[in-house]
């Protein structure tokens, strides 16, 4: 019975040609530091943006939400993006909005008494707003 080994069919496998070690990358002193463009970033994460769709819809339902409102459903909207939620229905005292957490985006915007009789789907969160 043979063992399939033949005598001298090992070979030395050669080296693996090594790079030498990378250098870290030094910043240059006139750009911004990393913790600049990191807060850059996170402010325009927080920035709430309006869908043209959402435009559209606040114009002609004759949606209004003031500059606090807005405050404060992107500060509450980013709560609750932290905790998981990706869509969710923002109630104000006279508007209902819905709302991508995700990608901090208004899709749509109706009257608070419009949103009554209305069935929202694929949302996962919801968010009262005081005015």
């Amino acid at each position: 019975m043979s063992s399939g080994i033949q005598p001298g069919g090992l070979h030395q496998l050669p080296h693996p040609a090594t790079s030498p070690p990378k250098q870290k990358a030094e910043s240059s002193p006139s750009g911004p530091s990393f913790q600049e463009l990191l807060n850059g970033q996170l402010e325009k994460t927080a920035e709430l943006k309006v869908s043209r769709h959402a435009q559209k819809r606040l114009h002609d339902r004759d949606v209004i939400v003031t500059e606090e409102q807005w405050q404060k459903i992107s500060d509450k909207l980013e709560e609750a993006r932290t905790k998981g939620v990706k869509d969710a229905v923002v109630f104000t005292h006279e508007s209902a909005l819905v709302v991508s957490a995700k990608n901090h985006t208004v899709i749509t915007a109706m009257q608070r008494d419009e949103a009554a009789d209305h069935i929202f789907t694929n949302i996962d969160g919801t968010i009262n707003v005081r005015d």
